[in-house]
């Protein structure tokens, strides 16, 4: 790894590819869980759970937040929060007018 890549603490080629096996991993468990018949009543709160952890990885890791300054973190926070809103008004406006029909 080169010199400046060591100063800003960014991650090394080994663990990029320790955090690719989890993500295969946990990759590997979501199908196992949507195939698992005795999962049925609790596939979606453990899908998201899995797929936020994922997500977490990803970001933390390949998207160098985790070295990164804070105001980066708080800007991309700021989005996922703001889409996240937009997302669960969006599903609640359609229950609603789904409801009224």
């Amino acid at each position: 790894m080169s010199e400046e890549a060591q100063l800003h603490g960014h991650p090394s080629t080994t663990t990029y590819l320790i955090v690719a096996a989890f993500l295969s991993v946990l990759t590997a468990m979501e199908v196992t869980v949507f195939y698992v018949r005795a999962m049925k009543p609790v596939l979606v709160p453990v899908l998201l759970l899995l797929s936020a952890a994922k997500f977490a990885l990803v970001v933390l890791f390949y998207m160098h937040l985790k070295s990164d300054h804070w105001t980066y973190s708080a800007v991309f926070l700021f989005q996922l929060f703001f889409a996240a809103v937009v997302i669960v008004s969006l599903s609640l406006l359609l229950v609603s007018y789904l409801g009224s029909v």
